[in-house]
């Protein structure tokens, strides 16, 4: 009979792990040389400063007053001497009354004159009592205590007679402005004056309020 050889038991050599301590490895930190900037010389160059030659004021206020002297010299004149603006306007004053608007009629120029004097007979037969004034070198025609609403002024090719409250008006007077109340009534020299019309306008106006500048 064979005998069994009971197997050996092999003791298990455990090695012990060395542990390796991680050799720190030393920064070696470079020193960052720092350049010094080389600074660059500016080279500034001279500025060749013009000496400005500084007028007085005092000769630039006597050249104006000249200038607009001569401008305003220049200018046409209407009636009594009166100066006439772009379009032939007069230039009167402010003032109120009827004197002020008398002046500036008889300023009109040409056929200018004669619409100007019928406009104001127009105006004052449709609205007894009406009040006179010029502003801005215009006439202006209002009701005692409700401001102005209507006013006409000198454009080259025509008479423009501004209705303030013009959109009031049945019907409207036919010209449009910027302002969203005004209406305007240009009168030709060729074209006349509806005069049926006009009044209408007049009595329809001076019933509202008017503009008080």
């Amino acid at each position: 009979m064979a005998t069994k050889k009971s197997p050996t038991k092999k003791k298990a050599t455990k090695k012990k792990a060395t542990k390796k301590s991680p050799t720190k490895k030393k920064a070696t930190k470079k020193k960052a040389t720092k350049k010094s900037p080389t600074k660059k010389k500016a080279t500034k160059k001279k500025a060749t400063k013009k000496k400005a030659t500084k007028k007085s004021p005092t000769k630039k206020k006597a050249m104006s007053k000249e200038a607009l002297a001569k401008k305003l010299a220049s200018l046409p004149k209407g009636k009594g001497g009166v100066t006439l603006l772009s379009g032939g306007n007069p230039q009167i004053a402010k003032g109120d009354g009827d004197g002020p608007v008398q002046a500036y009629i008889e300023a009109m120029p040409g056929w200018k004159h004669d619409v100007g004097k019928r406009l104001d007979k127009l105006i004052t037969k449709a609205a007894p009592g009406i009040e006179k004034a010029v502003r801005w070198n215009s006439p202006f025609y209002g009701m005692p205590g409700q401001g102005f609403f209507v006013s006409y002024h000198c454009f080259t090719r025509y008479v423009k007679v501004s209705f303030l409250y013009g959109t009031r008006l049945q019907p409207m007077p036919p010209e449009g402005s910027k302002d969203p109340n005004a209406r305007y009534y240009h009168v030709y020299e060729d074209g006349g004056i509806d005069e049926k019309q006009f009044i209408d306008w007049v009595k329809q106006a001076a019933q509202g309020p008017g503009w008080t500048p």
